[in-house]
């Protein structure tokens, strides 16, 4: 199994009504080297402008990004060029950048290569700690600011803290 930890920005609250921004993808190991960022240019008129502030991108900036089709493309080769075995998506909320993913994967290729699932790091920490309530987010080491990119590294440093707390990863 190979796991990657991904985050989305997207300029409204669920696909379909609203458009995937951008996304960024790590494949966990020590290093944190190996990274995907794709960008997707709208798929609805519909846009939510304080949630499109976020990614840092207008909305004319957004229309001239790449057509979905070749970015979820690319990032399933790149997916599966990096998997060893099933490849496990982790986040920060797959409630939110799971649905995003997962919505593109089906809608532009008719498959999702992460399958039917996914895992939330906040919730291994809860387990962790045995409190539902266990703030997770000071694991991180690279500062959350919204580039998605940074946004996965940063979980999956907070990832790879559990471990050495004793969380053991599929090899």
């Amino acid at each position: 199994m190979s796991l990657f930890v991904v985050d989305v920005e997207a300029d409204g609250p669920c696909p379909g009504l609203f458009s995937m921004v951008c996304f960024g993808a790590v494949k966990v190991s020590p290093e944190l080297q190996t990274t995907f960022y794709g960008q997707t240019r709208p798929i609805t008129d519909d846009y939510k402008p304080d949630a499109l502030k976020i990614s840092g991108f207008s909305r004319e900036e957004h229309l001239e990004f790449p057509d979905p089709a070749e970015t979820m493309e690319a990032f399933a080769k790149w997916v599966e060029a990096e998997s060893k075995g099933r490849p496990i998506f982790m986040s920060d909320n797959p409630a939110f950048d799971w649905q995003f993913i997962n919505y593109y994967f089906h809608k532009y290729l008719g498959h999702n290569p992460f399958g039917y699932s996914a895992r939330r790091i906040g919730d291994l920490y809860c387990g962790l700690q045995k409190d539902f309530f266990a703030g997770w987010k000071h694991l991180r080491k690279t500062t959350h600011d919204h580039h998605p990119v940074n946004d996965a590294k940063g979980n999956a440093e907070a990832l790879l803290a559990l471990v050495d707390m004793g969380l053991k990863l599929p090899s």
